[in-house]
């Protein structure tokens, strides 16, 4: 913690020191202290819009995770549909997500549905990706010496594959973490009128950019939080359960 504190300190007192040097106009580049006193004048609006980027997170993000740990093990039980459904994941992947989030909002509409499917788009992947290969990952010897004891294909699965599994299912929730509140507000950019990224929306057109910078110090917070609440929680008892 005191060296999270001191690195904060480091670089705010690098960001005065640019501006100091250069003369940058604060419509450019706010200093800490203009940022500091956005947050506090505008706590109440920040507040209402962190809360609700906040839940587009978490229900995101469970749905993400979810879906993810569905496709990885269909995948991992069958391999014809893994030929089937593993092209489909990575090409979901190349697509960029500014360029689906405006379609998804045309779909789904301008309420919390489409912010919560872009969010569980830049989830799914990285859950589903890591748990897979956990899944797929488990030593031949032990699969066979199971197979040998009179194990069936879901015995092994269960009691052999998804224990050793865990682990990476536990790496895959720490990055899905840290993207997920990026996805939130992505969508509120898209299409939204509530939330951090609605925020940053209306105070850039209004040229308020210590106002844009309070915000993205909001979402930087969430994305640091909420990737230490998986990793401290969630994560760790996933790795605890296989241990």
């Amino acid at each position: 913690m005191i060296r999270i504190s001191v690195t904060v300190l480091v670089l705010l007192a690098l960001w005065q020191g640019v501006i100091l040097a250069t003369g940058l106009p604060p419509f450019l580049l706010p200093s800490p202290g203009a940022v500091a006193r956005a947050l506090w004048t505008h706590q109440g609006v920040l507040a209402t819009a962190f809360l609700k980027t906040l839940t587009e997170t978490l229900a995101g993000f469970a749905l993400g995770a979810v879906i993810g740990c569905g496709l990885a093990l269909q995948m991992a039980v069958s391999g014809r549909l893994r030929s089937w459904l593993g092209p489909v994941v990575v090409v979901s992947q190349t697509i960029p997500i500014f360029a689906l989030a405006p379609i998804l909002t045309l779909w789904l509409g301008y309420g919390m549905a489409p912010k919560l499917a872009v969010v569980a788009l830049v989830t799914f992947f990285p859950v589903a990706s890591a748990f897979h290969d956990g899944l797929t990952r488990v030593p031949q010897a032990r699969l066979d010496l199971a197979r040998v004891m009179g194990a069936g294909r879901w015995a092994m699965l269960i009691r052999i594959r998804l224990p050793s599994a865990l682990p990476d299912l536990a790496t895959g929730l720490r990055l899905a973490a840290v993207l997920a509140p990026v996805g939130a507000v992505i969508g509120e950019w898209v299409g939204g009128s509530e939330g951090l990224g609605a925020v940053m929306l209306h105070a850039n057109g209004r040229m308020r950019i210590d106002l844009v910078f309070a915000s993205l110090a909001l979402v930087v917070a969430l994305s640091l939080g909420f990737q230490r609440l998986i990793a401290g929680q969630v994560a760790a008892r996933l790795e605890r359960y296989a241990g």
